[in-house]
This record gives C-alpha cells, structure tokens and sequence, in this order.
C-alpha cells in the first residue's frame, strides 16, 4: 500500500438498509479491483460492515464478497427474538413494569433480544471476542485504522473506538472522544444497539448504545485519522421536491411514520449536513495559499445514497415477516404509511436484504466516472 495513500470509507447507519452499502462497496469493488482503503470507520449497522471490510484477509474484492454472503444468509430470527411466547412475555414485562412506575422489572432491558445477532456476528467476524483479523491486517501494511462510534450512556458522549497503528493519536471535542482499544464483537454490538429497541452494551465499565444518536460530526473519525479522500454511504434516499408534496399518509399519523422521521432525522440526515459543512471548507481552504492554511488541508469527499426510496420499497415485503413480530409493527401502524422507515430498519428480510444489494451493485455502476474522480484514476477497469 502506497504510503500516500489515506482514502477512507465512512459508513452510517440504518439497520437493515445496511444492506444497501454490502452491496455498493461489492459493485465497487468489481469495478476498482486494485482499490485499498485504509481507513474504514462505521457506525450501527455500519459499523458491522466496517469491520467486515477491516477484519477481511482478502483483497477488497473478496471481503466484499464475503460481506454480501453474510447479508444474504440473513433472516430477521439470526438478529432477534422473534417466537411469539417470549414476544408476549416480554410485552407482559414491560407493561407491568409501566403500570407500577418500575417497580415490578421483569424480562430483559430492551423491547427486543439481540442474544442472536450477537451469534450472527461471530460465525460471520470469526470471533467470540477481539477482531484479531483487523490487528494482522494493520500489521501487515493493508490498513491504517478501524473506527467504531458508540454513545456512552452515563456522560452522553459519543465514543469512537479506534483500532489503529502505533502511534495513533485519540482526539477529544466537548461533545465526542475517541479511545484506541482492540476492536471486539462487544463494540459492533454497542454501535448497533438501537435505543429502547436493542439492549444497551457494557464497555468499559459503562453501558453503551447506538452512536449515531448523538453524533454529529460522521465524517471526524475518519478525518482525525488523517484521510484525505472518503467515500461515503449514506442509507437515505434523496427525494425530490415533487416526491415531497405527495402525502404518506392519510389522516392522523401513526406511531410507526413518527417514529420514521425522528429515525431519519437522528441517524440519518446528520451526514448531508456533515458533507455540506466540509466542500465549504474545502473551498475556503483552496483559496488560500498553502503556506496560509494552519495545517488545514482540502478533503475530497464522494457521497453515494441509493437511487430508489428504501422506505418504500420495505412496503412490499412488511408480510414476509414472522408472525409475531408483524403483528406488533402493524400495531405501530406500519401498513398505514406509503414509507415505513422505521419498519425498514428492522426488516431483515431475505427478500428485501438482496433487493437493497442488487440497488446498490446498479448504483456503483451509475457513479462509474465519479467513482473513478475520487480514486484519481488508475484503480478502476
């Protein structure tokens, strides 16, 4: 790997739409087969592609590889709980501990059981515990840094685990830190723990949950480790204005469209803004001259969103679901909205999962020459 060569994937959140970035970074690799990135940071379901790609022994093409057959052997039972006799009694649990202001606290910390995300994560990390995968391949030259961000849920500051070469240096802002440690299962699980909805994760000592919630800043890890080109993957659809006057609804909304656009709103849209913030940078940085520019430097940055609406798309396969578990989404009133983005992140559907591939293997192909712009040439058949 060149010594200059400090390009970075950043990959945000979105549960299940996760899927669409499998697939993106697949098509990429099929059309860059020479492409390094030695910076790869994630967070929620991100954060497990990230270390995917990070812990890989391959080139780019085969962890890419390796991390589609993942998300294609996925179903919603290898993620959660989702017999109905524990989804019952976990409802039970949770409402007597309501109706006596917490003083009856049965069941488990969460509305859902992660217990088989975590034996997911194993047979496809290859790991109970460290990723000892990313330490050999920092090793061996092919990576810089692997970052994971979690929320810390004493101080409710994000935390970025870094794994990373000697020398690498923690950052601290008001709001977000950073703390090198070797990367483990325990942090993807923390990064990937919905709020309320997953249980939280204990690290360190603390109790940690997902760290899109408060994080404001996606692409600084991957900055602060140097980068000077990142790719980034958002989950979220860009609508147009045209797309916008049309109503989701009919009437008063439900539980699950509220609970979409908070999803959206808190996970979501914070990396446009994240970008938006740094080309402007960039621009006030490219006029001035180098020897004027207190060690700032321009950081081309390629954003990729999908090219179909996510959310709408999860409308159509809402009845693949198991049972139980739809029957308690249709009581947010999932099926009442055009887009169900808060049902989308949890649908781990098979059908659904490689529908979001193949959308992100198209996408790749569509941003062939920008693609090939932000690697400089060279890399890209």
């Amino acid at each position: 790997m060149s010594a200059t060569n400090r390009r970075a994937v950043v990959l945000t959140g979105g549960g299940a739409r996760a899927a669409y970035q499998a697939g993106l970074m697949h098509g990429i690799a099929k059309l860059c087969p020479q492409l390094e990135i030695p910076i790869v940071t994630g967070v929620s379901a991100g954060g497990i592609n990230a270390c995917c790609l990070a812990s890989h022994a391959g080139n780019l093409q085969q962890a890419t590889a390796s991390m589609v057959a993942a998300w294609r052997s996925i179903d919603l039972p290898q993620v959660v709980r989702t017999d109905a006799p524990w989804m019952l009694h976990n409802f039970l649990c949770w409402s007597a501990r309501l109706a006596t202001a917490g003083r009856i606290r049965l069941g488990s910390r969460a509305l859902l059981d992660t217990a088989p995300l975590r034996r997911f994560l194993v047979r496809t990390l290859g790991s109970e515990g460290e990723l000892t995968g990313i330490a050999r391949n920092i090793e061996q030259g092919r990576l810089t840094a692997a970052a994971i961000a979690t929320l810390d849920y004493r101080t409710g500051q994000t935390v970025t685990w870094v794994e990373g070469r000697e020398g690498t240096k923690p950052w601290t802002r008001p709001d977000r830190v950073s703390r090198v440690s070797h990367l483990s299962i325990d942090h993807v699980m923390a990064s990937a723990a919905l709020p309320l909805v997953f249980p939280a994760v204990r690290l360190a000592g603390g109790w940690y949950g997902d760290g899109g919630i408060r994080l404001m800043a996606p692409l600084s890890p991957a900055l602060f480790l140097g980068a000077d080109r990142i790719l980034a993957i958002s989950t979220r659809y860009l609508r147009s204005r045209e797309e916008f006057e049309v109503p989701e609804i009919a009437g008063y909304p439900p539980p699950a469209q509220i609970l979409g656009k908070m999803v959206n709103a808190v996970f979501l849209d914070v990396l446009d803004r994240d970008v938006r913030r740094l080309k402007r940078l960039n621009d006030l940085v490219e006029k001035l001259a180098p020897d004027e520019r207190d060690g700032l430097r321009p950081v081309r940055v390629l954003l990729i969103r999908p090219s179909r609406d996510l959310g709408r798309l999860a409308a159509g396969y809402e009845h693949r679901l198991p049972a139980a578990f739809r029957f308690g989404v249709r009581g947010l009133g999932s099926h009442q909205t055009k887009s169900p983005d808060f049902l989308s992140m949890l649908l781990f559907e098979p059908g659904y999962v490689r529908a979001l591939m193949e959308i992100g293997e198209t996408d790749a192909e569509t941003h062939r020459d920008a693609i090939t712009a932000w690697m400089q040439g060279g890399a890209c058949g």
